[in-house]
C-alpha cells in the first residue's frame, strides 16, 4: 500500500488515495462507472437513515455531487469498495477530518451485509491513518441503533468514549455513540495479531 500524507493550511490533511487490497476487496478511488451501482445501492433508506450526509431519495445529481466531493476531499481520503474476484462496486469507505480529528466512515449496501466486508474495509482504513499520518486518535461513530457498526467498530480495536447526537439530512438530530482508537493501543494490536 502506498500513500502520502500532506498536512493543509486549515490544520487537516490529505492522504493520496493508494488502491488498497484486502482477502475479499480492492479499495480505490469512486469513479464515473461506479454511478450506476452506486444509485442502486445508496437509494436505500435503511443505509441513508444510519448515515449523516446521505440524502434519500438518491439518485443519478446525488451520485455526481459525491464522486465531485470524493475527488478533493477536504481533510481526509474517500474509497470505492468493490469486490476483488469481479470488481463489483458494493460501497464506500473513507476517513473524514472532524471537529474531534480524523474519523472512520463506511457504507455496504444492503445486499452485502454481513459478510464482513464493513470490518475488513476498516481494518484496512485504520491501518492506513496510522501507517500514513501522524495522528494520536482515530475516532468513529455509530447510530445507537445499529449494532452491527458497532461489531465493526469493537473488532478494530475501538474503545467507548461516550455519546453524542449527529445531524442526519434523512433522520435528523439522532444519538450515536462515539469511539476512539489511539495509536499506542492500534500498535499493541497490530503486535499481538502478529504473533
Amino acid at each position: 500500500m502506498v500513500a502520502e500524507a500532506d498536512y493543509t493550511d486549515d490544520g487537516g490533511f490529505t492522504i493520496d488515495c493508494p488502491v488498497l487490497r484486502t482477502e475479499h476487496l480492492a479499495m480505490r478511488a469512486p469513479c464515473e462507472a461506479d454511478i450506476e451501482q452506486l444509485v442502486t445501492l445508496a437509494d436505500n433508506r435503511h443505509v441513508a437513515e444510519m448515515l449523516a450526509r446521505m440524502p434519500h431519495p438518491y439518485g443519478i445529481d446525488e451520485a455526481r455531487a459525491f464522486l465531485a466531493m470524493a475527488r478533493a476531499p477536504r481533510g481526509g481520503i474517500v474509497f470505492a469498495l468493490t469486490l476483488a474476484e469481479t470488481g463489483a462496486f458494493i460501497g464506500c469507505a473513507g476517513l473524514n477530518g472532524t471537529d474531534r480529528g480524523l474519523e472512520l466512515g463506511y457504507w455496504i449496501g444492503e445486499p452485502y451485509w454481513k459478510r464482513g466486508y464493513a470490518t475488513e474495509a476498516a481494518h484496512a482504513l485504520v491501518d492506513l491513518a496510522f501507517t500514513r499520518t501522524t495522528i494520536q486518535v482515530l475516532h468513529a461513530s455509530t447510530r445507537v441503533i445499529n449494532p452491527a457498526s458497532r461489531r465493526v467498530i469493537h473488532k478494530c480495536g475501538f474503545q467507548y468514549a461516550g455519546q453524542g447526537m449527529l445531524n442526519s439530512i434523512v433522520a435528523g438530530q439522532v444519538p450515536v455513540e462515539r469511539y476512539r482508537l489511539d495509536r499506542k493501543t492500534w500498535t499493541s494490536l497490530r503486535t499481538w495479531v502478529r504473533l
